[in-house]
């Protein structure tokens, strides 16, 4: 992108991923300015008042902006509707950029030795976090970008999802959703793993391919992800493995290997690399492989295994990732967790029965009607293999953030499909509000359950969760 921006707006400036791009953007040094709808909602304070302290202008989202400022550009999402007043009022001209292209043009702009770049179908937000903050301890001074606020940077000027660092390294979440992964060369890729959660694998595998051709050093990947790519791709890099013990073997490279993975009611522990165990923040198989992917890193850049080991495990962790939101009065701890989609609910449900001392029980809401919809069949087959007797899978209402839509399927619609088929009507109750969820869970927990508050985009579920403990 040649042209240079010395302003810009961006229009949803309040979300996970456009906040970390505004303030990316000040810390460039370019004027900038945002709005959103849920400006004033209290539990979108934190990243508002962080965007505020970096000196970004906060406007409402009603084109008054272009009263006092005028934009070399727009940036948006996907999520912002045609009729958008900072669209429809935006002087005639005005370009816009889209987040991904913001995004391209905001890294090509950082002047680092190491542009790290972390990739996978799931576990991107976590891992990205896990690295940055490992290189932190390990005296890096590592820049961040990424869709998670990392417990370790948050601050009362800095909202977490973003770091300026001290220019030698920069971690950067990248995401294949919107192909926005190929807009940018990294000195180092780490693929974390390869699904269906966007496109199918044959796609998302060429994807990874030409991820990894534009990678100019290095690769860090997981076995499954190597299998699925092939070899022929990583000709010329310097690449490690590392693998669960049921995965593929790879041939030809270096690899390491998670040695141990086990949880219970005390907590979740891991070992890998002949290194002593240790306790998990988060509970998870995933999270142990996340970890042992960070750890890769960490070697593969030439950190003394030790100090690596300390460092990838010592992890403050990020929030809405298997967060503990408190315990409940009659002992329940209640969790608060962005699972959104099917692969990432499972994920999170095996994570919380491992630790569990009794049922499990998950509170829902979807993060739209056509990603509910979409995902609607394939989430009931998975749960009904991995839900036992006794757990809860409960849905709230869906989260509804503006735009065209066809305002179907309902939570309840689809609850009620779940009972009729599984058989089992008490798995799958429905609450047409928070307040029946509540009432639910006082009638029937004994104190022995664990609860989790699952859901995307909306950031009063962590207020609500939060909310069941006190």
């Amino acid at each position: 992108m040649s042209k240079k921006f010395t302003s810009l707006h961006f229009v949803g400036a309040g979300g996970i991923g456009m906040s970390a791009l505004a303030q990316m953007s000040a810390a460039q040094g370019i004027v900038t300015t945002g709005s959103d709808r849920a400006a004033a909602s209290p539990e979108n304070a934190r990243i508002f008042n962080a965007l505020k302290a970096q000196g970004v202008r906060i406007f409402p989202q009603d084109g008054s902006v272009y009263d006092e400022v005028t934009p070399d550009a727009l940036v948006y999402s996907t999520a912002i509707e045609e009729d958008n007043p900072d669209f429809a009022k935006a002087p005639a001209g005005t370009p816009r950029l889209h987040r991904s292209d913001a995004l391209k043009y905001l890294v090509e702009s950082v002047q680092t030795e190491n542009m790290i770049a972390v990739a996978g179908t799931c576990g991107k937000t976590s891992v990205t976090s896990q690295l940055a903050e490992a290189l932190y301890h390990l005296g890096a001074e590592p820049g961040v970008i990424c869709g998670g606020l990392v417990n370790a940077f948050v601050s009362d000027s800095l909202a977490g999802n973003f770091r300026a660092g001290a220019g030698k390294i920069f971690v950067v979440e990248a995401d294949e959703s919107d192909k926005s992964l190929l807009n940018y060369t990294a000195d180092t890729a780490v693929i974390l793993n390869i699904g269906t959660d966007h496109y199918p694998k044959d796609v998302l595998a060429e994807v990874f391919r030409q991820f990894i051709r534009n990678t100019r050093r290095n690769i860090v990947l997981a076995s499954s992800v190597l299998a699925a790519v092939g070899t022929e791709v990583c000709a010329g890099k310097n690449v490690l493995v590392f693998r669960d013990s049921t995965d593929p073997v790879p041939a030809d490279y270096p690899c390491l290997e998670l040695d141990s993975y086990h949880a219970g009611c005390g907590g979740a522990f891991c070992a890998f690399d002949s290194h002593p165990e240790t306790a998990m923040r988060a509970p998870g198989h995933h999270n142990a492989l996340n970890t042992l992917a960070v750890y890769g890193v960490l070697i593969q850049m030439g950190f003394a295994k030790d100090a690596a080991y300390k460092a990838a495990t010592d992890f403050n962790g990020v929030w809405r990732r298997f967060d503990l939101a408190g315990r409940m009065k009659n002992g329940c701890p209640v969790y608060d967790d962005y699972a959104h989609n099917p692969e990432k609910i499972i994920s999170c449900l095996d994570a919380a029965k491992s630790i569990s001392c009794g049922r499990v029980v998950l509170l829902f809401q979807p993060h739209g009607f056509k990603p509910f919809g979409d995902m609607r069949e394939v989430l009931f087959e998975m749960l009904e293999e991995k839900l036992e007797d006794g757990d809860i899978f409960g849905l709230l209402p869906v989260y509804y953030a503006g735009g065209t839509s066809s305002f179907k399927p309902s939570a309840c619609e689809v609850a009620e499909d779940y009972r009729t088929r599984s058989g089992k009507p008490e798995r799958y109750p429905c609450f047409s509000n928070r307040t029946e969820a509540e009432d639910f869970l006082k009638a029937n927990l004994t104190g022995c359950e664990t609860v989790v508050v699952m859901g995307a985009r909306d950031n009063s579920l962590s207020v609500w969760a939060k909310s069941l403990t006190e």
